[in-house]
């Protein structure tokens, strides 16, 4: 091994970061971007993750025209910002830990009897935080109530600004392209 070629760094926090947390950090014209903007800018030493499974999400959201209006990416074009993502040193796309699969089966359990439900990722979300020993970071209520349950740390972001009149959400509202 080359003693100089660059390495990661351990970072003393881990964060799982939820899929509209990464697009709203991404695309400036989300309307939780100011808030997802802050919490980035208040961390220092920490790891951002990706899992597979929120890499996929960024990518669909990005591409998919009912959510970004005019603002739709092209895969190549999503790839590109998942590129420039990783190419801080504090975000990677971490392998799934050990153990995360009980945790997801633990998890999922008390939503066993229902019909296929959004539980089903957010405990997978979970249940891949617990194993790696991440925090989660979500705008989403469900699964910050989920995490709080399994005692998972989590960092629920509220939005900071309420939205302008005649201003709808982002899945309706046309957009300009996304950026860092």
């Amino acid at each position: 091994m080359d003693r100089y070629a660059p390495t990661r760094r351990r970072h003393t926090i881990s964060y799982l970061i939820d899929i509209n947390v990464w697009l709203a950090l991404t695309w400036d014209r989300h309307p939780q971007h100011v808030s997802a903007s802050r919490w980035y800018g208040s961390i220092d030493d920490a790891a951002l993750l990706f899992c597979r499974f929120t890499m996929l999400g960024f990518l669909r959201l990005l591409t998919n025209q009912k959510v970004m209006g005019d603002s739709t990416s092209t895969l190549a074009e999503a790839l590109q910002l998942y590129d420039r993502w990783t190419q801080d040193p504090r975000v990677e796309l971490a392998s799934e830990p050990g153990g995360a699969e009980m945790l997801f089966r633990q998890a999922v359990a008390p939503f066993a009897l229902q019909p296929a439900t959004k539980a089903i990722a957010d405990c997978y979300l979970i249940g891949f935080a617990e194993a790696a020993g991440a925090h989660v970071v979500t705008f989403d209520r469900g699964l910050a109530a989920i995490a709080q349950f399994r005692q998972v740390p989590v960092a629920f972001l509220e939005p900071l600004e309420k939205a302008e009149p005649g201003v709808r959400s982002a899945k309706r509202e046309n957009r300009r392209r996304p950026s860092k």
